[in-house]
């Protein structure tokens, strides 16, 4: 019965198999023309670590920036997390880079997905009685709009059907991608979509589902998967992300169920994922990487002159978050486009 529910709500439009078909070339692109080296890669794999956990606990309300969790991580070793911020970067970060590093050894079990949710919830101390286990009340779907008020997005499953509702989930998923009746992309997307309508645990969901989208890509064959992030993509369209969550859910478990909603937001999603891999592949020059807002920031060093944060505020007459304009700088520092100087409320950025 599940496997024809899911079969059902699966879109399939020209338009759909066209978008399809471009990330598949790409894919086969990477594979066959790739020239950077090991050591480059490694290097980008780290980078989309800092910048996966960054953007995926920020998603769900963390503070950190990209700069400051790349500095924590560092001393992770000898200094345990203090905050929740700094337990959920530090949960993140060792799951993300687990699955980059070991996907291979991995299968979509409810074993390993209770895993995934202990690991990325190891260091909080608030969760330490929960994690790795389903939840045991029901639990619903926020959302914060720009006004800063929480919106209901839905109600997932009530907790006493989470078990039975996984395990078909799980089922089903393995099944097609070992079958490929149905194209892995659009198998990955409908459990994707099934697991945050179940909200099977009491916290962590979100950035569970996450790190289940980079695992579940990268054993579908999509091997450019940690060299860029696509959690970094989700926060950039993060309002899209909740619109086309709460777009397909209000029709689930219906007999009218269709996710095409969530399968749109999700190519669209993969789609700038590849366009971003093409420039690392094809380009040399490292601010063909930056995104609009990130070259207009750039932009503004065109002179040589030495501009600190508030400045690049004013300049930009309020056009881009201050937040944003942090993250955009550490970023141009880690490329090598930028170079700081000085330290604390007085450091100033350069042009290299």
């Amino acid at each position: 019965m599940e496997e024809n529910r899911f079969n059902k709500r699966i879109p399939l439009s020209q338009d759909i198999l066209a978008r399809i078909s471009k990330i598949d070339q790409f894919q086969g692109l990477w594979q066959g023309s790739l020239r950077l080296s090991p050591q480059i890669l490694g290097r980008l794999k780290a980078f989309v670590v800092i910048t996966s956990t960054g953007a995926s606990t920020r998603i769900e309300g963390a503070k950190m920036t990209d700069e400051e969790i790349a500095c924590f991580l560092r001393g992770l070793k000898e200094n345990a997390p203090k905050g929740l911020d700094q337990e959920e970067v530090a949960g993140y970060a060792d799951l993300i880079g687990r699955i980059f590093d070991s996907w291979k050894t991995m299968k979509l079990t409810e074993g390993w997905i209770q895993q995934f949710h202990s690991i990325l919830l190891n260091f909080s101390e608030k969760d330490k009685t929960h994690k790795g286990k389903y939840k045991d009340g029901d639990n619903k779907v926020i959302m914060t709009n720009d006004k800063k008020q929480d919106v209901v997005l839905f109600n997932p499953t009530h907790s006493y059907l989470v078990k039975g509702e996984m395990l078909a989930a799980i089922e089903w998923t393995n099944g097609q991608l070992e079958s490929r009746q149905i194209h892995p992309l659009l198998v990955i997307a409908n459990f994707v979509f099934e697991f945050l309508a179940i909200h099977p645990f009491s916290d962590g969901n979100g950035r569970v589902s996450r790190a289940l989208t980079n695992f579940l890509l990268l054993q579908a064959g999509y091997s450019y998967v940690p060299y860029v992030s696509l959690d970094e993509i989700i926060e950039q369209t993060k309002v899209d992300y909740y619109l086309a969550l709460r777009a397909t859910q209000k029709n689930h478990g219906t007999d009218h169920e269709d996710i095409t909603p969530w399968v749109d937001y999700f190519l669209t999603a993969l789609t700038e994922q590849t366009e971003r891999a093409r420039k690392i592949m094809d380009e040399d020059q490292p601010e063909k990487l930056l995104s609009q807002k990130q070259k207009e920031i750039f932009e503004l060093f065109n002179e040589g002159k030495e501009i600190g944060v508030a400045e690049v505020v004013t300049l930009l007459e309020g056009r881009i978050e201050r937040e944003t304009i942090k993250q955009a700088l550490s970023r141009l520092v880690k490329l090598k486009l930028l170079e700081r100087v000085g330290q604390g409320r007085g450091t100033r950025y350069v042009k290299v």
